[in-house]
């Protein structure tokens, strides 16, 4: 016999929408821990009302279904029926990228959190033959591929601008979770055909913005997860049009590591020469942690190692060191020191991949409700891949 929750949530499929909302209101607050299991009743039905739910043209009602599925992420199998879904995959890419969507950050989170699924790579291929045919306003997107639109929202509209009831910030943990596959990585580090620029170029700028950790936060391990495929590693440091060490190294480096010596610092990136007075280090050990793994994974091959030498990274890893209290960040430039200032084994051979796991890292993303600030694999080397969401 069915409790009184489980009535609850069979009024989501209720004719009547006032029922709906009322069954809304009150389900909201169930939908973490262990009370969330009530939305497993009659075989997981509320599942596809809740999509339904998120298609409709109330505000109210899109907010607090798309808050619930959000939420219901965090048990597997429930994350699976959303992700597996196609159709609605597609249209929370597309709503995503709807510059008059009120919904568009919690959905954004919702996307992040069916990012643990594989069945989110399908979002590489969904595509309209243009932007408009998507309904998409055409002087922001140029491309009708989602992802793309997607990257366009990330990169286009922080703070608000794009979209004024929305910043976005929250693609970069999607974007860090997509990366995490093959197909995802490909995507980040190859020249995309509508506007000839390698995405994850347009991501480094991110990494000192320092009002948001969550973009900083994302892509640091986006980059990292991106360097998995070292073969890439060469085409990234040295084609200037995507310019990936400078910002790597701008987050762990501070106007105050003053025992850099006039030859090391003139090597150095022009970025990183005669920084201002008030630039400081990300502050964020853990954020550090991801930047200097990227800097360990650049070391695996030798002209990786080469060029890091040639541009002065063992300095500046050296200055962190010494002016940072924190275990695991000398843990990791004690390896990166290791790597770069020892003798060269005669061959170009890949060294061990930084084993740090991400998973105290990761979170779950979660709404307590539809008012909450939301502001504040593939491949057998995936345990060692970043994971944020």
């Amino acid at each position: 016999m069915p409790t009184q929750l489980e009535d609850l949530v069979s009024f989501l499929h209720s004719p009547q929408p006032a029922v709906k909302q009322i069954a809304l209101d009150n389900l909201v607050g169930f939908s973490t821990g262990a009370n969330a299991a009530i939305f497993k009743y009659d075989n997981y039905r509320a599942i596809q009302d809740l999509k339904e739910l998120a298609q409709e043209n109330s505000r109210l009602l899109v907010q607090q279904s798309v808050t619930i599925l959000a939420n219901l992420c965090d048990d597997p199998t429930m994350r699976r029926l959303i992700a597996d879904d196609r159709d609605f995959l597609e249209f929370l890419a597309w709503k995503i990228c709807d510059l008059q969507n009120s919904s568009a950050d919690i959905m954004c989170i919702l996307l992040t959190n069916l990012a643990k699924e594989d069945y989110i790579t399908r979002i590489l291929t969904l595509a309209k033959k243009d932007a408009g045919d998507a309904g998409l306003d055409k002087s922001v997107f140029k491309s009708g591929k989602a992802m793309d639109c997607l990257m366009d929202c990330f990169v286009k509209g922080p703070d608000r601008t794009l979209n004024k009831f929305a910043n976005f910030d929250y693609l970069a943990y999607f974007f860090a979770d997509l990366s995490r596959f093959r197909m995802g990585r490909e995507y980040f580090i190859q020249e995309q055909e509508y506007d000839g620029i390698v995405p994850v170029s347009k991501l480094l700028v991110f990494t000192e913005k320092y009002d948001s950790k969550t973009r900083r936060e994302g892509v640091a391990s986006t980059i990292k997860n991106s360097l998995f495929d070292s073969e890439k590693h060469e085409e990234l440091l040295l084609n200037e049009n995507i310019n990936l060490l400078p910002y790597i190294l701008l987050p762990i480096a501070s106007a105050k590591d003053s025992e850099i010596d006039d030859e090391d610092m003139f090597k150095l990136p022009d970025e990183l020469q005669l920084l201002p007075e008030d630039k400081t280090r990300d502050p964020i050990p853990e954020i550090i942690c991801v930047h200097l793994e990227s800097i360990l994974l650049l070391c695996t091959t030798k002209v990786g190692r080469e060029y890091l030498r040639e541009k002065s990274v063992y300095p500046l890893v050296r200055e962190l060191e010494k002016n940072v209290e924190n275990n695991d960040i000398s843990e990791l430039c004690d390896r990166v020191v290791n790597m770069l200032m020892r003798g060269e084994i005669g061959n170009d051979q890949i060294e061990e991949l930084p084993t740090r796991s991400a998973d105290d890292d990761q979170e779950q993303h979660i709404q307590e409700n539809e008012e909450s600030d939301v502001d504040d694999d593939d491949d057998d080397d995936d345990d060692a891949i970043v994971e944020v969401a």
